[in-house]
């Protein structure tokens, strides 16, 4: 299942990079000058930051996407250090 959304911010390359470096620890990650890519073992992340947004795409086999979805929206608004409102488009 894939799903994307973007997140309203003039931060977004800033809060990318923070969250790359909270989980790099944990899973593989990829960085371009277009995007960041965290690799789980069964989704991969792609943040990819523009002028006045960051966009977010989950792209996973879980049977449990929902999760997922508000997992990385809970990491991103800790690493933002604010509280995002979005709509995931699946």
């Amino acid at each position: 299942m894939k799903s994307t959304t973007h997140l309203l911010t003039n931060d977004g390359k800033r809060i990318a990079k923070r969250l790359v470096n909270h989980w790099k620890h944990k899973f593989e990650v990829q960085e371009t000058e277009q995007d960041f890519k965290i690799l789980m073992p069964t989704a991969t992340i792609t943040l990819a930051p523009e002028t006045e947004q960051l966009n977010v795409a989950i792209d996973s086999q879980l049977d449990d996407h929902d999760h997922l979805e508000k997992v990385v929206l809970d990491h991103l608004n800790r690493m933002a250090q604010q509280e995002f409102q979005v709509e995931w488009l699946h």
